[in-house]
């Protein structure tokens, strides 16, 4: 690849940077070249600049940097709409948990994963620290990095991948006297 061939050039209405801190660009352009943002330049300059096979025009959009979702149960997308208007023990106690321990198996962590990051891609997630049970499925479903994804180990006292019942599902989790119990 030549020194001004670019992979692909956005040119956006406005651009708001990371940096410097509270701007916003008009009639700018973002260079990606070997996957990384090669440049930001109005988009007057850019096809003086650069070239690419690759444009887009987005002409009254707002691009702006990837979001992060810093805590997420990404497969429980599976469990969206069952009783969502309720208190949260309620909901947790008299429907989730319960969903939990019927359906949560590895396929079902993988497949909801990989909902999720679909989801998370198209409305802009680039980064998602994910909590939830088997781990190693979730990081499965999104090993091409798309998004990022951070495992975190479940540690509330709460079931996990490393703490199953017999047939290999989440051992049952109620309150009992002020305290998580599993």
């Amino acid at each position: 690849m030549s020194d001004n061939q670019a992979d692909l050039i956005v040119h956006a209405r406005w651009i708001a940077p990371v940096a410097p801190q509270s701007t916003v660009l008009e009639n700018h352009a973002l260079v990606v070249k070997n996957g990384r943002i090669a440049d930001l330049l109005p988009s007057a300059l850019a096809n003086q600049k650069w070239q690419s096979e690759e444009e887009e025009h987005l002409g009254d959009h707002l691009l702006i940097p990837g979001l992060v979702n810093a805590h997420t149960h990404a497969a429980m997308n599976l469990l969206r709409g069952i009783a969502d208007d309720l208190p949260l023990m309620t909901w947790l106690e008299k429907h989730i948990w319960p969903a939990e321990g019927r359906f949560i198996s590895e396929s079902f962590v993988y497949d909801g994963t990989r909902l999720a990051a679909a989801e998370m891609i198209r409305s802009g997630t680039t980064c998602f620290a994910d909590m939830y049970f088997f781990p190693a499925h979730a990081a499965r479903a999104t090993v091409r990095g798309r998004p990022a994804r951070q495992p975190v180990l479940p540690a509330a006292g709460l079931p996990h991948a490393h703490g199953v019942r017999a047939g290999g599902l989440p051992a049952p989790c109620h309150r009992r006297h002020g305290r998580m119990a599993a």
